[in-house]
């Protein structure tokens, strides 16, 4: 049954605020300085993801999202595949710019939930981009389905990323897929973890031996030594995470040398971080876990970037509008977009309000940072049920 997503309403806003009257002062406060956006929305759609390249290469940041991309800096929308609104919200949740053919023009590659595969979209170059040509589809390599995220990384440091794919299925194995690019692009996969992967993923070197690892809802794995792709990495179960972000995010917090983990719950209440602790004396890590925020659901997608220039990152995340569309405690809770910013002294996180309840400003599943008009400051695009976003950073005020 199709929800009418664009109904807000002032009882649902009331609700929330009620809500939000029974946590701590700590948990809601905010700072009055706080970095400022503009907001407009580019589209009306539910399409529930979207990302950034340089499509024409105007030398100008270009958005994807769903059927369409926007051409900077106005983002004019421009359809490069057939319009499928209506089920694109549980077929399509990641758009990935990445140059498949190796002709120097940015393809499309787009993630799905179902069974249709790993599909990419060929940007025709500048002449059909001039004329609006629909772009060619080919097929990369089938997938079992039921994949939450897919996304790019860079696992052996070539320059080309590797496609890595995620199943909010516990026991699906973690896939790592690398292309060999060319008018007939091959891609070869790499099962990362065969134990599984789950709901939630970030990269970081938890054990600090200057290996990138992998984190996922069922625990990390252990990079090893030499070439990545040379067997499956070990499995370490101790950060195995309650159903988290899609992706989540990891930076060492406190500034003690460890590497943290900053997750929300994707389907329930709650935003949290992780400390790492002193590992034990065989290895085996240890983690402490601390509250950031309890008062709003559906933390589906966190991601760091430095907003306000001060050098250090900020934890960015939103709401995810209808993550799913029935069972969610808060389901029916106005959007909410935060970006948390971690005290030194205090040793707390301090939230600033991106947009409040009643702006219906939300996120679907893929949350893009990136500076989109070159003045130096981190901007966002957010997609989701209520429509494509931007939020273009004004900086502190």
């Amino acid at each position: 049954m199709r929800r009418n997503v664009m109904k807000t309403g002032l009882a649902a806003v009331a609700l929330f605020a009620a809500a939000l009257a029974g946590f701590s002062a700590a948990e809601a406060a905010e700072e009055a300085k706080t970095v400022r956006f503009t907001k407009k929305r580019l589209f009306v759609t539910n399409y529930q993801a979207a990302s950034v390249a340089d499509f024409n290469r105007d030398g100008k940041l270009d958005i994807v999202s769903g059927a369409y991309w926007f051409s900077g800096p106005d983002f004019t929308p421009h359809a490069f595949r057939a319009n499928e609104a209506a089920s694109d919200h549980v077929r399509s949740n990641s758009d990935l710019p990445l140059d498949v053919d190796g002709d120097r023009w940015p393809d499309i590659i787009v993630g799905a939930w179902g069974e249709e595969g790993l599909v990419w979209y060929k940007n025709p170059g500048p002449k059909g981009l001039k004329i609006g040509q629909p772009w060619e589809k080919g097929q990369l390599s089938p997938t079992k389905g039921k994949i939450e995220r897919t996304d790019l990384h860079d696992y052996d440091g070539d320059g080309v990323p590797e496609i890595h794919t995620m199943s909010y299925v516990k026991k699906e194995p973690s896939d790592v897929y690398r292309i060999k690019r060319g008018a007939k692009p091959v891609v070869e996969k790499f099962v990362l973890g065969a134990q599984g992967g789950g709901h939630g993923y970030a990269w970081g070197d938890v054990n600090g031996d200057g290996r990138e690892d992998f984190l996922s809802e069922i625990g990390w794995f252990e990079r090893p030594e030499g070439d990545p792709f040379a067997g499956p990495w070990k499995l370490h179960p101790e950060t195995a995470l309650p159903h988290p972000s899609c992706p989540f995010a990891v930076m060492d917090v406190n500034r003690d040398g460890r590497l943290d983990i900053l997750f929300g719950k994707a389907h329930d209440y709650g935003l949290y971080w992780w400390e790492q602790q002193p590992a034990k004396a065989d290895g085996t890590t240890v983690w402490k876990e601390h509250v950031i925020d309890t008062s709003w659901s559906q933390v589906h997608a966190v991601s760091l970037a430095d907003l306000d220039g001060d050098g250090m990152q900020e934890l960015v995340t939103a709401k995810a509008v209808y993550a799913h569309t029935s069972g969610d405690p808060g389901l029916e809770d106005p959007a909410v977009f935060y970006y948390y910013q971690w005290n030194m002294k205090q040793s707390k996180w301090v939230r600033h309000t991106i947009a409040g309840p009643g702006e219906d400003i939300g996120l679907g599943r893929q949350l893009t940072l990136a500076d989109l008009n070159g003045d130096g400051r981190v901007d966002i695009v957010a997609p989701g049920w209520w429509g494509l976003w931007v939020l273009i950073n004004e900086g502190v005020k």
